[in-house]
């Protein structure tokens, strides 16, 4: 028997003891969040293209839950990660296309790392994540530096430009070029820096749990990487994309037919720089997977194997053809499928089993992956999401699924639709595509207008969105012009910024694309933008702040210093005899 003192002990011994346990118990997962930009189904696991090579990619696939039928919830790139880091689908939000800025049209949402952080989450970050900005505001940590909302680390590009891709007109994306650069990996810098910087944060212990972001650029344009990644792909070999076919338009809506042939894609095939091109994109994503090798491993032989959340996923496809298309920008599932891989450790709360290896089928969309996350380790769902969960298809890949996914297109009432079999495509129009992807997974056939298939369509349009928000564009007041400086060798000064930040719109009223880039106190020059000739741009800034204008080569042309509060930034058509950007 116990005395008074034994069952005393005994009492604070089972308190200690479900205080401990409930502390266990109360422990988070940590989340690491993988992007990779503009990678379509050309990876090992979804066979998208038989001489791609994504060993790392491929092997996380093999240990976690491979989403086979995943879709983008936008169609570029803007859209579809502002879906992701809010939780907000384009056709509730209002933005629809990258030529909208997230904090114009989304002012007050709260991200996912911002979230996260509210929940005791430590939130770091490193690469592009959003739309060419970090907004420093959500998150704890980031490489680059997150005040300087430039999410590109150096990046060594060859100095005289285009290499491989002539430029053919101010349509024309300067970044639409290849080629294979004698450089090791830490020379080159880019996203080989961004693995560098997640890899040193897993090998840490931490004190809180983190979510950590990690966003690799490539395979986006343009494609220079090392020329080691290649090797492997020797131009000979090069094998057209499979879903290619040269009269796959005929069955299309007048829409469809619009979207389909571009520009691009007519310029590269009259330059004979096709294969080139694939070549290209190959390597691209050959290099971006051997950079997630390096946070694998790192994550693998570190303190934080065993418990963290890992995901990978791709803000969209790409086209290198099919259709008769290059880019992006299309509700066909060369542009809207994309890699999606969740692994879950045991213990996590939403999951206490983890999850097995296996695939699923189910149609998926990005647009859960903020609400999974949120359930995954237990913290509150936000009522404001539109995405469902996909826990239940992490417990079993193959369960029901009554979910359709939907990609969404730049204007209201435009989207791709996805079933499990069928695509249901829609133009704001009246245009209709529907395809059997069991029998016709390259969507050749279009059997909108075929009798035997009336029933189908006819519950494909019952799955769509039945409302659409406008999309949102942001109305100025009259603002000033600022002074446009004529450049002369090093005359541009440094930043000396100060006081709250606000917007400028720069108008690039010349024909020739433009680059700009924002000077730091020290007068060095960070990339901020492409500004297309008689297209617009928004910019935050700082009173103080200088903005420098080069040609597409990199050869100055002036800069504006901004004033005191929101202004435009009119660049003139034409400029003093150039000089060659420090």
């Amino acid at each position: 028997m116990l005395g008074k003192s034994g069952i005393s002990v005994c009492l604070l011994l089972f308190l200690g003891a479900s205080s401990l346990a409930e502390e266990t118990s109360s422990q988070r997962p940590n989340v690491l969040f993988i992007s990779i930009d503009d990678l379509n189904d050309w990876t090992g696991c979804l066979k998208g293209h038989p001489q791609t090579l994504t060993p790392n990619l491929d092997r996380l696939a093999a240990s976690g839950v491979l989403f086979t039928n995943a879709h983008a919830p936008g169609a570029s790139c803007n859209p579809s990660r502002t879906a992701v880091f809010t939780g907000r689908s384009p056709h509730r939000s209002g933005l629809y296309d990258s030529r909208q800025k997230m904090r114009d049209v989304l002012p007050d949402a709260e991200l996912l790392p911002k979230t996260f952080s509210r929940h005791g989450y430590h939130s770091a970050g490193s690469g592009k994540l959003l739309h060419y900005v970090i907004d420093a505001d959500s998150w704890n940590d980031y490489f680059p530096e997150a005040k300087s909302e430039n999410p590109f680390p150096r990046t060594m590009y060859p100095k005289n430009r285009p290499v491989s891709l002539s430029r053919k007109g101010d349509w024309q994306y300067v970044e639409s070029d290849w080629a294979a650069l004698d450089v090791s990996d830490e020379a080159y810098g880019g996203d080989f820096l961004v693995a560098r910087w997640i890899s040193e944060q897993l090998k840490q212990q931490h004190e809180k749990p983190f979510f950590l972001a990690c966003g690799f650029y490539r395979p986006h344009e343009p494609w220079f990487v090392p020329k080691k990644y290649f090797e492997p792909f020797p131009l000979e070999s090069i094998q057209l994309p499979p879903g290619y076919r040269e009269d796959d338009l005929a069955d299309l809506p007048p829409e469809g037919q619009r979207r389909g042939p571009n520009r691009y894609f007519a310029h590269i095939q009259e330059e004979n720089q096709w294969k080139q091109g694939i070549q290209g994109y190959l390597a691209s994503i050959y290099f971006a997977d051997t950079m997630l090798g390096h946070v694998l491993d790192a994550l693998e032989n570190g303190p934080n194997a065993k418990n963290t959340i890992v995901v990978l996923w791709s803000d969209h496809g790409w086209h290198l053809g099919e259709k008769q298309h290059w880019q992006k920008y299309t509700a066909w599932r060369a542009c809207t499928r994309v890699p999606l891989i969740v692994r879950v450790p045991k213990n996590s709360p939403g999951l206490p089993s983890g999850t097995s290896p296996g695939t699923s089928d189910a149609p998926v969309n990005l647009l859960s992956l903020f609400p999974t996350l949120l359930d995954l380790c237990g913290l509150p769902a936000e009522s404001h999401h539109d995405g469902p969960s996909l826990t239940p298809l992490l417990s079993n890949p193959g369960g029901h699924w009554p979910h359709p996914s939907v990609t969404y297109l730049g204007e209201p009432k435009s989207f791709g639709l996805s079933t499990k079999r069928w695509r249901y495509i829609h133009y704001s129009q009246g245009g209709e595509e529907l395809y059997d992807i069991e029998t016709d997974p390259f969507e050749w056939e279009n059997l909108a207008a075929d009798e035997k298939y009336q029933v189908k369509l006819a519950e494909m349009r019952g799955l769509a969105p039945k409302s659409f928000v406008e999309k949102k564009l942001v109305e100025k007041g009259p603002e000033p012009n600022l002074t446009w400086n004529v450049a002369t060798r090093g005359n541009a000064p440094a930043s000396t910024p100060s006081g709250p930040t606000f917007q400028i719109e720069f108008f690039n009223n010349s024909t020739q694309p433009i680059k700009l880039f924002v000077l730091d106190n020290r007068g060095q020059p960070s990339f901020a933008a492409i500004i297309h000739g008689g297209r617009k741009h928004l910019e935050k800034t700082q009173k103080g702040i200088v903005w420098q204008v080069t040609d597409g080569s990199g050869y100055q042309r002036g800069y504006f210093r901004a004033g005191n509060g929101p202004a435009k930034a009119i660049i003139p058509p034409t400029a003093s005899a150039p000089q060659p950007r420090r």
